[in-house]
Protein backbone atom coordinates (compact mmCIF):
# COMPACT_ATOMS: atom_id res chain seq x y z
CA UNK A 1 0.00 0.00 0.00
CA UNK A 2 0.98 3.62 -0.60
CA UNK A 3 0.30 7.19 0.27
CA UNK A 4 -1.32 10.11 -2.13
CA UNK A 5 1.24 12.62 -2.73
CA UNK A 6 0.84 15.37 -5.67
CA UNK A 7 -2.51 16.37 -7.28
CA UNK A 8 -0.01 17.20 -10.71
CA UNK A 9 0.54 20.93 -9.84
CA UNK A 10 2.89 20.21 -6.57
CA UNK A 11 0.12 20.24 -3.91
CA UNK A 12 0.22 17.55 -1.47
CA UNK A 13 -3.02 16.63 -0.41
CA UNK A 14 -3.19 13.24 1.94
CA UNK A 15 -5.71 10.62 1.74
CA UNK A 16 -4.22 7.58 4.46
CA UNK A 17 -3.56 4.12 2.90
CA UNK A 18 -4.60 3.08 -0.17
CA UNK A 19 -7.59 0.58 -0.49
CA UNK A 20 -6.96 -2.06 -3.02
CA UNK A 21 -10.03 -3.12 -5.44
CA UNK A 22 -10.21 -6.53 -6.65
CA UNK A 23 -12.91 -6.19 -8.95
CA UNK A 24 -13.50 -2.50 -9.59
CA UNK A 25 -17.11 -3.09 -11.43
CA UNK A 26 -18.56 -4.71 -8.45
CA UNK A 27 -16.90 -1.37 -6.30
CA UNK A 28 -17.74 0.77 -8.36
CA UNK A 29 -21.92 0.13 -8.79
CA UNK A 30 -24.40 1.91 -7.70
CA UNK A 31 -24.82 5.80 -6.31
CA UNK A 32 -22.54 8.37 -5.29
CA UNK A 33 -22.61 11.30 -3.81
CA UNK A 34 -19.65 13.89 -5.74
CA UNK A 35 -18.27 16.78 -4.71
CA UNK A 36 -15.55 18.32 -7.53
CA UNK A 37 -13.84 22.09 -6.98
CA UNK A 38 -12.58 22.79 -10.32
CA UNK A 39 -9.23 25.24 -10.49
CA UNK A 40 -8.59 27.65 -13.06
CA UNK A 41 -4.76 28.02 -12.56
CA UNK A 42 -4.03 30.40 -15.67
CA UNK A 43 -7.04 32.94 -14.07
CA UNK A 44 -7.33 31.91 -10.45
CA UNK A 45 -11.49 31.18 -11.16
CA UNK A 46 -12.51 28.60 -9.15
CA UNK A 47 -16.14 26.55 -9.16
CA UNK A 48 -17.48 23.84 -7.69
CA UNK A 49 -19.82 20.86 -9.13
CA UNK A 50 -22.03 18.74 -6.52
CA UNK A 51 -24.09 16.12 -7.33
CA UNK A 52 -24.22 12.88 -7.83
CA UNK A 53 -23.10 9.87 -9.79
CA UNK A 54 -24.83 6.32 -10.42
CA UNK A 55 -23.05 3.50 -12.22
CA UNK A 56 -25.76 1.12 -13.38
CA UNK A 57 -25.00 -2.30 -14.26
CA UNK A 58 -25.82 -3.13 -18.64
CA UNK A 59 -26.66 -6.16 -19.82
CA UNK A 60 -22.97 -6.82 -21.57
CA UNK A 61 -21.40 -6.60 -17.99
CA UNK A 62 -20.47 -2.63 -18.19
CA UNK A 63 -21.49 -0.41 -16.05
CA UNK A 64 -23.09 2.90 -17.29
CA UNK A 65 -22.34 6.20 -15.67
CA UNK A 66 -24.62 8.58 -15.12
CA UNK A 67 -23.21 11.62 -13.25
CA UNK A 68 -25.86 15.11 -12.86
CA UNK A 69 -25.71 17.87 -10.48
CA UNK A 70 -25.14 21.71 -10.52
CA UNK A 71 -22.26 23.48 -11.53
CA UNK A 72 -21.44 27.20 -10.18
CA UNK A 73 -19.05 28.76 -11.66
CA UNK A 74 -18.91 32.61 -11.87
CA UNK A 75 -21.26 32.94 -9.58
CA UNK A 76 -24.02 30.99 -11.51
CA UNK A 77 -25.13 27.97 -11.02
CA UNK A 78 -26.38 25.73 -14.04
CA UNK A 79 -27.53 21.82 -14.57
CA UNK A 80 -24.45 19.76 -15.30
CA UNK A 81 -24.32 15.77 -16.16
CA UNK A 82 -21.88 13.60 -18.38
CA UNK A 83 -22.38 10.12 -19.03
CA UNK A 84 -19.65 7.33 -19.56
CA UNK A 85 -19.49 3.78 -20.11
CA UNK A 86 -17.33 1.24 -18.16
CA UNK A 87 -16.20 -1.94 -19.27
CA UNK A 88 -14.47 -4.70 -17.95
CA UNK A 89 -10.62 -4.75 -18.92
CA UNK A 90 -8.75 -7.17 -20.59
CA UNK A 91 -6.90 -7.90 -17.50
CA UNK A 92 -9.45 -8.76 -15.32
CA UNK A 93 -11.56 -8.03 -12.93
CA UNK A 94 -9.65 -5.02 -10.97
CA UNK A 95 -9.41 -3.32 -14.42
CA UNK A 96 -11.88 -1.18 -16.89
CA UNK A 97 -12.11 0.53 -19.78
CA UNK A 98 -13.28 3.68 -19.83
CA UNK A 99 -15.26 5.06 -22.52
CA UNK A 100 -16.84 8.11 -23.68
CA UNK A 101 -21.35 7.68 -24.36
CA UNK A 102 -20.31 7.24 -27.97
CA UNK A 103 -17.83 4.83 -27.16
CA UNK A 104 -14.90 6.36 -28.10
CA UNK A 105 -11.73 5.78 -25.54
CA UNK A 106 -11.21 7.70 -22.50
CA UNK A 107 -8.48 5.69 -20.34
CA UNK A 108 -8.00 2.22 -18.42
CA UNK A 109 -8.54 1.94 -14.65
CA UNK A 110 -7.02 -0.83 -12.87
CA UNK A 111 -7.26 0.09 -9.00
CA UNK A 112 -6.16 -3.44 -7.88
CA UNK A 113 -3.01 -1.39 -6.05
CA UNK A 114 -6.33 1.46 -4.92
CA UNK A 115 -4.24 3.97 -6.77
CA UNK A 116 -4.23 4.18 -10.70
CA UNK A 117 -2.88 7.13 -12.98
CA UNK A 118 -4.45 7.39 -16.40
CA UNK A 119 -3.49 9.29 -19.08
CA UNK A 120 -5.66 11.28 -21.90
CA UNK A 121 -4.91 13.22 -24.50
CA UNK A 122 -7.34 15.61 -26.24
CA UNK A 123 -6.69 17.67 -29.36
CA UNK A 124 -3.83 19.92 -28.28
CA UNK A 125 -4.32 18.99 -24.63
CA UNK A 126 -3.49 16.36 -21.89
CA UNK A 127 -5.76 14.91 -19.43
CA UNK A 128 -4.05 13.18 -16.41
CA UNK A 129 -5.85 11.70 -13.88
CA UNK A 130 -4.96 10.04 -10.46
CA UNK A 131 -7.26 7.79 -8.74
CA UNK A 132 -7.11 7.01 -5.11
CA UNK A 133 -9.50 4.80 -3.49
CA UNK A 134 -9.44 5.31 0.59
CA UNK A 135 -11.91 2.91 1.36
CA UNK A 136 -15.34 0.74 0.48
CA UNK A 137 -16.97 3.97 0.41
CA UNK A 138 -14.52 6.60 -0.41
CA UNK A 139 -12.64 7.82 -3.93
CA UNK A 140 -10.94 10.78 -5.06
CA UNK A 141 -10.01 11.60 -8.93
CA UNK A 142 -7.68 14.41 -9.32
CA UNK A 143 -7.69 14.88 -13.01
CA UNK A 144 -4.86 17.82 -14.28
CA UNK A 145 -5.77 19.14 -17.80
CA UNK A 146 -2.79 21.01 -19.76
CA UNK A 147 -3.29 22.30 -23.20
CA UNK A 148 -2.46 25.70 -25.23
CA UNK A 149 -5.69 27.16 -24.05
CA UNK A 150 -5.95 24.85 -20.19
CA UNK A 151 -4.44 24.63 -16.94
CA UNK A 152 -6.38 23.11 -14.86
CA UNK A 153 -6.78 21.05 -11.36
CA UNK A 154 -10.48 19.00 -10.78
CA UNK A 155 -10.42 17.53 -7.77
CA UNK A 156 -13.79 15.21 -7.13
CA UNK A 157 -14.38 13.07 -3.84
CA UNK A 158 -16.55 10.09 -4.70
CA UNK A 159 -18.76 8.94 -1.49
CA UNK A 160 -20.84 5.66 -1.78
CA UNK A 161 -24.91 6.51 -0.83
CA UNK A 162 -26.95 4.07 1.35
Amino acid sequence: MGHATADGDGERWAMGEFWPVPEVLEFLAGSWRVDRSVRDLATGDEGRFRGTTVFGRMEDGALLHRESGSFLWHGVARPAGRTLRFLPGPDGAGTAEVRFADGRPFHDLDLTTGHWVARHPCAADLYRGEFTVRDTDHWRTVWRVRGPAKDLVLTTDYARVG
